[in-house]
């Protein structure tokens, strides 16, 4: 099998790294502000209903969030997405520590894809749970052709 594949996943992990980098940036920069009132004007321009169920959630968890939280949950953030890089790195440099860590990563989140598909189908789910299997299928396929190949050129007793 090509790297090319590998670095396809490779860049699809930079992405989901910068994404919740992204995120967690955000989430550091509303550190001493008014989260809940930034909620209020967030559903107001877009227009939505805020006594219906998913703008109520949200305002909901923004009235919660306070200082120490919103820096934990950036920290946290910034954790995952420095896990995603390091993971990119790994397989842009065709390193096997990489696929191996890629193909556990990436099934953890199988059984859990696959439980919120069973408790409701979309097709949102369902697309995210075939390209995570792809992946996970895909790289463990290239550690497995990677292992065969090495114990073909190993001399025989």
């Amino acid at each position: 099998m090509s790297s090319g594949g590998v670095r396809i996943v490779a860049v699809i992990e930079a992405a989901k790294g910068a994404l919740v980098l992204a995120a967690g940036l955000g989430l550091f920069a509303l550190v001493h502000r008014d989260v809940q009132t930034i909620a209020e004007h967030v559903v107001e321009h877009f227009h939505l209903n805020p006594a219906s169920r998913t703008p109520r959630i949200f305002l909901d968890l923004a009235a919660k969030l306070d200082d120490a939280k919103l820096q934990l949950l950036a920290l946290g953030a910034s954790g995952y997405a420095l896990v995603r890089f390091v993971e990119a790195y790994g397989l842009w440099r065709t390193r096997r520590w990489a696929e191996w860590f890629a193909v556990a990563a990436g099934g953890i989140y199988i059984p859990i894809e696959v439980y919120e598909l069973w408790r409701r189908v979309t097709w949102i789910r369902f697309g995210l749970l075939a390209i995570n299997v792809a992946i996970v299928a895909y790289l463990a396929a290239v550690l497995w052709e990677t292992r065969a190949a090495k114990a073909a050129k190993l001399p025989r007793p």
